[in-house]
């Protein structure tokens, strides 16, 4: 048994040569694949038993493990659905079967469906924020859905709020309550007139037009008239139901300032829309012209999404091309008990099993998760020089393996040529 047990040994150990051969073909061949954790061949000794007085040659096993926690560096980029995570967590990834997986590959990019998806193909989860329909479980992926902008869409905004600051001029006649804008007479009479556009649920445009006519000494009225009800000629008499609001305002003979009590906004109900309330505290009656110093409301047409930003805690932001922003999806981040004995599958994913323990949910900055990188990419954890090292080593040993088992096969030969 002796020389048989001599070649056996010197197999085994070639065979877990090439085992360690294969890791470092693997992390060298991945030196570049963005959040890549290196794998190495451990050594176990498998001991044959004998009697005391003699030796009986073992062998050699191989176990393979993955450095899963380890931090990879990263790469910073000009993509805001490049993700990075700093710390213990994994991104929750969707196969095209709809299996889920942890991933700390984070290069995103939307698809043909809007759906953020990475180099292996792999759908980034996320809790809706939109619609309330996913609710967040500590230990089960169940509620998470696809990041997608899909759902996004375009979107209006109605106007809800403004300013409309003025100077009123102290010498301007008293207009007869006949002529009054708020009479909506054809002779209706004003000290000055101003335009502002505002928007209705759908985004259509809604142009009001307020006019300010001086009642008596430090008393103004506002007439507000949607401008869509203005005769053919323009002004006055608008048509049936265009006056939307009148507001009467009075002032400090001496200051020039609003009195109290007085109203401080007007309240406009926009037809379609919302309720718009415009501030006119700082409206002023001055001994000069009328003179418009803010005419502003918010509010938007129908706008397309134009970016999307994903905040340190996974908040995922859809910002619209006229600035406004919505709050879509929230990326949660996942963890185990034992990272390093999860199972790796094809496409830089993971899975979990006993051995890893049970999959933990919670939000990024939190739980020692780590926090979410935008526009960053977690770079291989292997170091190029270090897995040359290995080969050379691994090669070394391989020659010193077969030497023993060339030498073992001559000393047979000698054996068996004793008889002759």
């Amino acid at each position: 048994m002796g020389l048989y047990g001599v070649m056996t040994t010197s197999v085994s150990g070639m065979s877990v040569q090439s085992d360690r051969m294969g890791t470092v073909a693997d992390n060298i061949a991945n030196v570049n694949t963005t959040g890549y954790k290196g794998a190495s061949t451990e050594f176990a000794t498998l001991i044959a038993q004998g009697s005391v007085a003699s030796y009986v040659p073992g062998s050699v096993s191989t176990i393979a493990r993955r450095a899963v926690s380890a931090q990879g560096d990263f790469t910073y980029t000009k993509s805001p659905t490049d993700l990075g995570i700093s710390g213990e967590g994994f991104f929750m990834v969707q196969s095209a079967a709809g299996t889920p997986y942890l991933t700390r590959a984070g290069a995103f990019i939307p698809d043909a469906n809007g759906d953020l998806i990475n180099a292996a193909g792999f759908k980034l989860l996320g809790y809706n924020l939109l619609d309330g329909s996913s609710s967040s479980v500590i230990n089960s992926a169940a509620g998470l859905q696809v990041v997608s902008t899909a759902g996004l869409g375009m979107k209006a905004t109605p106007s809800t709020a403004g300013a409309f600051h003025v100077n009123l001029p102290l010498e301007a006649a008293v207009t007869p309550a006949a002529n009054l804008p708020s009479a909506n007479g054809a002779t209706a009479a004003y000290s000055g007139k101003t335009s502002i556009v505002t928007y209705d649920n759908l985004g259509r445009q809604v142009t009001l037009d307020i006019y300010a006519a001086k009642t008596a000494d430090n008393t103004w009225e506002y007439s507000v008239y949607n401008a869509e009800g203005s005769s053919s000629t323009g002004g006055f008499p608008y048509a049936a139901g265009s006056q939307l609001t009148t507001a009467t305002l009075s002032f400090d003979a001496t200051t020039g300032k609003l009195t109290a009590p007085v109203p401080s906004a007007l309240s406009v109900n926009i037809p379609g829309g919302a309720t718009l309330t415009l501030d006119i505290t700082k409206t002023t009656q001055l001994a000069a012209a009328y003179t418009p110093e803010t005419a502003s409301a918010n509010g938007s047409p129908p706008t397309a999404v134009d970016r999307l930003e994903i905040s340190n805690d996974g908040i995922v932001t859809a910002v619209y091309a006229d600035g406004s922003r919505v709050d879509a999806f929230k990326i949660p981040l996942a963890k185990v008990a034992s990272p390093d004995n999860l199972t790796a599958i094809s496409g830089n994913v993971f899975a979990t099993n006993k051995s890893s323990g049970d999959l933990q949910l919670g939000g990024a900055n939190s739980g020692g998760l780590g926090q979410v990188i935008s526009g960053a990419l977690e770079n291989s954890t292997i170091d190029l020089a270090s897995e040359l090292t290995s080969m050379v080593q691994a090669q070394r040993n391989y020659t010193a393996n077969s030497k023993v088992f060339q030498t073992g096969t001559e000393l047979l030969d000698v054996l068996v040529n004793l008889v002759r």
